[in-house]
Parts: structure tokens; sequence; C-alpha cells
């Protein structure tokens, strides 16, 4: 049973606007786009700030970065990171520190229902910014995500670093797209010692069949992320974070069915018929002959 004082700090809305906001922070069928968030630790080098405004450049307009420093430890205690996070309505969050211990973390994690889902540790590595290059991307571009390298399929740790990487970089979900919107590319190989991360920019040139020609221009950031600490989610909490409402399933329709090659096929249901009474004297073709109407007349004068 809650307390008085628990009681006592549900506030309910006095005006309109007050419930407006009240209504949009409520759980819904469909969510809303993954909001990211950047933070920094007591120490960052230079290289691992300019990486973390190289990532927030990729992310905008959906991510809010932070300047101020923050004595957080997240794999101590992360309840000031999901703080931060209900503050600013996030729940992807980028921390970057660097100690003698740990040089150059970057650590990625998720939250669910306001609490941590699951987070990675990255050491980065020989990493290349945004500027050292001419190409660019325009803001709120969707990106194709591109993982290389069988270690992805074989180790289940990287499997589970996959679902993360898809859920932070994998933009807005969309029902189509068209073919000139595919400008961004970012490619992830899984080697032995570390996950390579590249940016590319695709483009789209002429060719001799309807279909363009596919050239990739470098682009940043590029960095090695070396995989250090995990934390993941049970599968109790990843089946629940993952379980999708009632209301958002769609129906299956009833008697309708595929073939191999697309072909849609129905199956309709009647009531049994009569054809004795169906009307088809008017037809020339189903004109009763002469026997027949002689049999006809028989019938009925012995009935």
């Amino acid at each position: 049973m809650p307390s008085l004082n628990s009681l006592q700090r549900v506030r309910k809305p006095t005006t309109r606007k007050g419930k407006k906001i009240l209504l949009a922070k409520e759980p819904k069928v469909v969510e809303n786009f993954k909001r990211k968030i950047f933070l920094t630790g007591r120490r960052a080098s230079d290289a691992l700030k300019n990486c973390s405004k190289d990532l927030y450049k990729i992310s905008k307009p959906n991510a809010v970065i932070l300047s101020k420093k923050n004595d957080i430890l997240p794999f101590e205690d992360i309840t000031p990171i999901e703080r931060f996070c209900r503050n600013h309505e996030s729940s992807v969050f980028f921390f970057t520190s660097s100690n003698k211990k740990r040089p150059n973390s970057l650590i990625i994690g998720r939250l669910f229902d306001g609490n941590l889902l699951d987070m990675v540790e990255f050491s980065v590595n020989d990493y290349k910014s945004l500027d050292e290059y001419s190409a660019s991307i325009p803001t709120n571009t969707k990106p194709c995500l591109v993982f290389s390298g069988e270690l992805w399929e074989q180790s289940q740790e990287l499997q589970k670093v996959k679902s993360l990487l898809v859920d932070v970089f994998r933009g807005e979900v969309i029902d189509a797209i068209r073919p000139q919107g595919l400008e961004h590319v970012l490619m992830f190989t899984a080697t032995t010692e570390s996950i390579l991360m590249r940016s590319y920019k695709i483009l789209l040139k002429k060719s001799s069949t309807k279909l363009p020609r596919v050239e990739l221009e470098d682009l940043g950031p590029h960095v090695d992320l070396a995989l250090k600490r995990v934390k993941f989610a049970s599968d109790d909490l990843m089946k629940r974070a993952c379980r999708t409402p009632q209301e958002a399933k769609s129906k299956p329709k009833k008697n309708i069915s595929k073939d191999a090659l697309g072909t849609t096929h129905g199956r309709v249901h009647m009531g049994k018929q009569d054809v004795t009474t169906i009307q088809t004297r008017k037809m020339k073709g189903l004109k009763k002959s002469a026997a027949e109407k002689k049999v006809a007349r028989k019938k009925k004068a012995a009935a």
C-alpha cells in the first residue's frame, strides 16, 4: 500500500496546458522516436569531446548535448544518468570520460520505462572527425546500417551489441524512401580486436541502365571501438521491453492467403442454394424443349 507522502506527490493538472503535457508523457501504443542525450564525465580528452560532438551532429535534431562536467560512474551508479534522461525525455545516452585506468571511454546505453536496460563501454581509438573530410550530409538524414563480419552472428555478446547499435543509430521509422533519399551509410565491421565504425556518403551517378551507379565517399566520423565492459538486460526484462501491445498488432484477415508467387487467394463461404428456383427461361440457350414441356404438363396433371 503506498504511503501518504507518495500519494501527496501525485499532482493533478490544474490547467489545460498542464494536462496536455502529462498526456504527452504517458505511455503510448506507438512510442515517439528515441531521443539521445550526450553527457561528459569529470575528464575527457579533446579527441573524445570531438567524437561526442560528431555523433551529436549525425543524430540531430533528435538529440541534446550537455557541456557541463559530471562526476558520474555509470557502472557503479546509474541513477544520475537516469535522472538526466527523465528530465530531457531521452531514452538513449552517450557518456564520455577519460582517466588513467580507462582512457578515452565511451559508454552507450538505453533505458526502458525510465530505468537502465543495457549499456556497453568502448575504448575510442584512431579517431577521425567530420572536419577532416570535405563531404557533408544534410541534417535529419536516415542512415543505412551495414554490419560486416561473421562475428556478428557467431558471438552472442556481439549480437546484443548489434541490437544496441541498431536501436541507437537507426533513425526514425518510415514506411517508404525514395532512392535520392539514400545519402548516408554507417558501416560497422567486427574484428577480433575492435569494432570499426565507418561513415560514407552515397553518390548516385549516371549509368547505362535504369539503375544509377552507386559510389561511396568517405565521411566522418571514423573510429575504432574496442569493447571493454558490458551490462546487458536479463531475458525477462528484454522480453518485456520488446513486447508489442495488443492494440498495435495487425489483425489477420481470415480466408486470405498468398502462394509462393505472391498471388493473393481468397475463399468465400456461401449458403446452400436451390437450383430449381433459379429463373433461367429467359435465356435462349436454356429454354425447355417441347418434350420437356410435355413431361412437365403430365407431372402437373398427375399431381
